[in-house]
């Protein structure tokens, strides 16, 4: 009786080996993905922080820039982080001509922060920091700049900090990013693999022999896979509100949150779908997805500011459709802001949906051929 367990136990085990050995691309990945972890989180995750953009400015009057205001712009320009060799930059310093425009660029995204200097030297006139809150690592850091110039020259003005969005938590910053998490799970569990069990039961065959074009297989699964993932999305959005006790202050940034999740589900369905149009085995698949979950997530700023990641990490972001949908969404949530911020994403999500579209086409039909 024994034997005979074994001896199956050992024709099983000797099967899936077999299987496991004659797909090189599995392999492949299972060993890719613990060092693309290693690299992208290593990387990714609590990096140092680089070319914070923020503005200067002098209040007036006086018009005339006093020494405490052109050697402290200079030096805080001249902030390096890192080693002597890769040494760079912590702060992209613009000098404004005036308060209300630096302010207004700082309520538009463009900078980070804006330090106002007093128009006299005594110590008794404070340096007022404006600080975009939003996350809780870029403020610190500027604070910590400007109370070091300070101190290296031997100016005492205190220092007020302003953090124009008040004080956000980490569950608050963080929560928005899980709304692009809801989506990619639910299509990459609904439409891409609803689209490979097609294939696996030899279904796309009969496609072949019906009206329809393989267009409209790829648009009706992408339509479809955006359904899902909206709502998934839509209910994530909710409970999010719910649990780090975020509000949206007008209908209208409500109806800005449904359209960037109706435009970001419509480019990560096109994007899974046009992956799985690949594949006709699930193992493949899956490996791949969760690849591109690990990529698309942890380059998006969801857990740590993308300026904070080094610079050739960076650029991922300009093909991260994940990105854009968290800024946009972090800027209506968090910021209160409107289309004129958030634009740019929309813009970007709306041509990498197209890029995919027809991509997942192209690629489905030449897999068919």
């Amino acid at each position: 009786m024994i034997h005979k367990i074994l001896r199956g136990t050992l024709a099983i085990f000797k099967r899936d080996i077999k299987k496991f050995l004659s797909s090189p691309f599995i392999i492949l990945m299972t060993l890719l993905i613990p060092v693309m972890y290693l690299v992208v989180f290593g990387n990714a995750f609590g990096g140092t922080l680089s070319h914070v953009p923020v503005g200067v400015v002098q209040e007036a009057p006086p018009y005339n820039d006093t020494p405490l205001f052109t050697s402290a712009t200079y030096q805080l320009n001249h902030i390096n982080q890192g080693s002597q060799n890769d040494a760079e930059k912590l702060l992209d310093v613009t000098v404004y001509p005036d308060e209300v425009q630096a302010e207004q660029d700082l309520n538009n995204g463009k900078i980070s922060a804006v330090i106002v200097f007093p128009s006299s030297v005594t110590n008794d006139n404070e340096v007022r920091v404006y600080v975009d809150s939003s996350d809780s690592v870029t403020p610190p850091a500027v604070e910590a700049a400007v109370d070091q110039v300070l101190l290296d020259l031997r100016a005492k003005n205190p220092v007020v900090i302003n953090k124009i969005y008040g004080d956000i938590t980490f569950l608050q910053f963080f929560g928005v990013a899980v709304i692009m998490m809801a989506i990619f799970t639910s299509t990459s569990f609904g439409g891409g693999i609803a689209l490979i069990k097609d294939r696996e039961n030899g279904i796309h065959e009969g496609y072949l022999v019906t009206p329809v074009k393989r267009t409209s297989i790829i648009m009706g699964i992408i339509g479809s896979g955006t359904v899902r993932a909206f709502i998934a999305g839509f209910t994530i959005f909710w409970i999010d509100l719910l649990v780090t006790g975020l509000t949206l202050q007008s209908f209208q940034e409500f109806l800005l949150v449904l359209l960037v999740i109706l435009i970001v589900c419509v480019g990560v369905t096109s994007l899974v779908v046009s992956a799985a149009s690949r594949f006709s085995v699930q193992q493949e698949y899956q490996s791949v997805i969760a690849f591109l979950n690990l990529i698309l997530f942890m380059t998006s700023g969801a857990f740590y500011p993308v300026i904070g990641m080094p610079g050739w990490l960076r650029w991922i972001t300009i093909i991260n459709p994940e990105y854009y949908g968290i800024h946009a969404l972090r800027s209506i949530v968090l910021r209160n802001q409107g289309l004129n911020v958030i634009g740019q994403d929309l813009i970007a999500l709306l041509i990498f949906s197209t890029a995919m579209i027809i991509l997942g086409i192209v690629t489905y039909r030449r897999t068919l051929e």
